[in-house]
């Protein structure tokens, strides 16, 4: 007993001592968190609503299963709760797009099961009642892989692929009378893409990313709910100015969220499955993620075994927390859960 219990003591003071001259850091802690309650998975959708992150829909891998179900992640709690399902006359379906607006969260195309292989059905999720109610289909058409957002009081879907790749954009009033909630939206001189992202600061979106047939989209926008503005492009076509030259950001199937005025896009496909984060200033119009930035990637979880690189997951944002959840590598679907505490340092002993 004496023996063991001295042996404890001795690892517990050499873990507290850590590393003295060998010892290296990265930026950037990432922590596990609760795992997915559900079935592990990829393709799902996402939005946060007072706290909770949502967790709709996708693909289950080996049989097929398109999923209908949503669960609710308190952020606070750190657990999970399953809600209402999707009704029975929705389809099951991934890679649909979703967004959150005045209280309530909204997922709206996708692709399912069976013919005509995608949907342009809109469902209202409320969270209040735990309830599911159709709006109107998606103006834009059928389709999987498109981008959505919501800013000034209205949501965004585009983009996406519906056996051609697209890049219109349409805008949703869930207030408008039935049959005229969905407006095209003009202006939009982006590239067309499937599996792209946006995430939102200030009440701008900041659009990109995702894939043209084998090209990763470059290009890169910012949108205020009126004008949409091209930023510099997210790879290194500069030739002037070196502020680019190390950036390999470019991707599709990844994740954004937002933490302190501050755009963060991690994992996704780039040639493969990836396990690192970008960090987007707005005031600069610069990203930060390259090796002399040595952020940590999320394969290295703090005090813990490293997450598995991957594309196809889904974010919680809140403005202040940013998490990582779900996903696929190859024949792998996950079900963990990681949230990055972009400030902190993550030490290793070398």
């Amino acid at each position: 007993m004496k023996k063991t219990t001295l042996g404890i003591v001795l690892a517990a003071l050499s873990f507290l001592a850590g590393c003295t001259e060998d010892e290296e850091y990265t930026q950037g802690q990432w922590i596990r968190r609760s795992d997915f309650d559900g079935v592990a998975r990829c393709g799902a959708s996402s939005f946060t609503i007072d706290g909770k992150g949502y967790l709709c829909c996708g693909y289950r891998g080996s049989n097929r299963d398109l999923l209908k179900d949503c669960w609710a992640y308190d952020i606070e709690g750190n657990y999970w709760t399953q809600c209402a399902d999707m009704p029975d006359e929705a389809s099951g379906r991934h890679e649909a797009a979703a967004f959150a607006l005045n209280g309530k969260g909204y997922v709206s195309t996708g692709a399912i099961k069976d013919e005509p292989d995608y949907v342009a059905d809109t469902w209202e999720y409320d969270p209040a009642s735990d309830t599911w109610a159709q709006k109107d289909d998606f103006a834009g058409g059928m389709r999987r892989g498109a981008i959505g957002f919501s800013v000034g009081g209205y949501g965004y879907v585009g983009t996406g692929y519906d056996g051609n790749y697209l890049k219109d954009f349409y805008r949703f009033d869930p207030n408008a009378a039935a049959g005229s909630q969905w407006q095209i939206v003009n202006g939009f001189e982006g590239g067309k893409r499937v599996n792209g992202l946006a995430f939102v600061i200030d009440e701008v979106a900041y659009v990109g990313f995702g894939q043209n047939n084998s090209a990763y989209a470059e290009d890169f926008y910012s949108f205020n709910g009126a004008t949409w503005t091209r930023l510099r492009d997210i790879a290194n076509t500069n030739d002037d100015e070196d502020y680019d030259d190390d950036y390999a950001i470019a991707r599709s199937y990844a994740v954004a969220f937002v933490i302190d005025g501050k755009g963060y896009v991690a994992t996704g496909d780039r040639s493969g499955v990836t396990s690192d984060y970008w960090v987007y200033d707005p005031g600069q119009d610069l990203w930060y993620g390259d090796a002399d930035d040595g952020f940590t990637p999320l394969t290295s979880v703090h005090y813990g075994t490293g997450g598995s690189s991957r594309s196809q997951a889904v974010s919680f944002s809140t403005g202040t927390r940013g998490f990582v959840v779900t996903g696929q590598s190859g024949n792998s679907y996950f079900d963990d859960m990681y949230e990055l505490l972009p400030y902190e340092l993550e030490d290793y002993c070398v």
